[in-house]
């Protein structure tokens, strides 16, 4: 149990301390990393299940693993969020307003009288 709970611990602590510390990184690589902790977790909590011990240490480490899912998960979806707004942002930006013609700007204005 002591094994198991210390590996939490510290995947618990790069977890939360990983997405602060790496806030200017590019989040495709924080949304990878993030998703193979989820992934480990998920490994820990099938291995806690088949391991040998106290039904009690069993449910405490389960719960304590699936809270750090749940973590994960929340910033995984913001993560994603922010991601779907930068890509909207930079789709806006190169969405470049035509000039000419049909669309005239201040500068290509024509005056005719009548």
């Amino acid at each position: 149990m002591t094994t198991i709970s210390n590996s939490i611990a510290t995947t618990a602590q790069s977890a939360q301390g990983g997405s602060s510390a790496s806030s200017g990184s590019d989040i495709g690589s924080q949304i990878n990393r993030i998703t193979q902790q989820i992934k480990n977790l998920t490994q820990k909590l099938k291995d806690v299940a088949n391991s040998s011990g106290e039904t009690e240490d069993k449910l405490k480490q389960q719960e304590m693993i699936q809270a750090q899912i749940k973590m994960l998960q929340a910033q995984l979806a913001q993560l994603q969020r922010q991601q779907a707004e930068e890509a909207q942002q930079k789709q806006a930006q190169n969405t470049v307003k035509a000039e000419g013609v049909n669309s005239p700007s201040a500068q290509h204005q024509v005056d005719i009288y009548i």
